[in-house]
């Protein structure tokens, strides 16, 4: 069947508006999806069978998850730009579902953060007593307690800071979870002596002489500090590094995920119900906070925990 296609006349301002519609990271993945498909000979706009020929070219190869996703953008191209959309044929669909089904794996997590690592990383930052582990102490304990995604931690700013008696309220302007800038707030509590998030950010900022801006930024060997907010990567690179000093088994394992994770399984093990996990971390689908809290509640109400403890029970004669 031969591709239709209408002609959509834009100026630079609507274009700006259509971009808009997407994030920046969703725009970048899909274009890096598009790139890897015509480095593939694959070629544009496509056709069923092309499309069915790449699927088969790289089933053995690339994460039946990656697949999906390419499809995804290969969908979104099409539609932007007028055409039909080749990758809903059922052929391609059923070609997506027999390769999930020969070469799909379990996903690979990163381990949750339990809060007593978190102490053990803390306790070493405190330790080390300098600008750097005062700014990582904060940044892990605002992560884990405040249940960020790494791009709204990156993105904290003083102005985003708000004290109250309770605690902190953190304003997150925008996120994953809230594409049209309606504006969320993630409330912390104060803590105890080993792990306060309110009180550690501002001792940081403090410190800093930090007032306005980007809270979590670079610290080089002078330790002077930069007005640039560190990357995604920074952060995950922080948090092995001060995992593997603290003598954490999982170290190298850990990411910037984990503190999300950590977040949701702990307070799941503390018995916090499950709309307030998913409100405070404003999660958007159900099914990953309850993977998050089976995954905390794992020994809790175990059936085979029960079986055993019947067969130990001394037998009354």
């Amino acid at each position: 069947m031969a591709n239709a296609s209408m002609t959509i006349t834009t100026t630079p301002s609507v274009d700006q508006y259509i971009q808009s519609a997407t994030s920046a990271n969703t725009r970048k993945a899909y274009q890096n999806d598009i790139q890897h498909f015509k480095y593939s000979g694959g070629v544009l706009p496509a056709t069923p069978d092309g499309i069915r020929k790449y699927l088969h070219a790289h089933a053995a190869t690339l994460n039946p998850r990656t697949l999906t996703r390419r499809l995804t953008a290969l969908k979104q191209w099409h539609v932007t730009h007028g055409y039909l959309d080749p990758t809903a044929y059922p052929l391609i669909r059923k070609t997506l579902t027999g390769i999930t089904r020969v070469h799909g794996k379990a996903k690979q997590r990163a381990p949750a953060l339990t809060k007593e690592q978190l102490i053990m990383m803390v306790t070493c930052l405190a330790e080390q007593n300098t600008l750097a582990s005062l700014r990582n102490s904060a940044l892990l304990q605002i992560g884990f307690f405040g249940a960020f995604r790494v791009s709204e931690l990156t993105q904290i700013q003083a102005e985003h800071l708000h004290f109250v008696p309770e605690g902190l309220e953190i304003l997150i302007p925008h996120s994953k979870t809230d594409q049209n800038r309606k504006g969320q707030i993630c409330a912390i509590p104060y803590g105890d002596t080993l792990l306060c998030p309110a009180t550690i950010i501002k001792k940081w900022c403090d410190v800093a002489r930090i007032e306005s801006g980007f809270i979590f930024c670079e610290v080089d060997r002078y330790q002077n500090i930069g007005r640039k907010p560190l990357n995604n990567k920074s952060v995950g690179t922080i948090i092995k590094k001060v995992a593997t000093e603290a003598g954490l088994p999982e170290a190298m394992q850990l990411s910037t995920h984990s503190l999300r994770r950590g977040f949701a399984t702990t307070a799941s093990r503390k018995g916090a119900s499950f709309v307030s996990i998913m409100r405070h971390g404003r999660w958007r689908h159900e099914r990953t906070v309850l993977d998050y809290i089976e995954e905390g509640q794992r020994f809790e109400a175990n059936c085979a925990q029960l079986i055993f403890d019947q067969e130990n029970k001394p037998i009354e004669l």
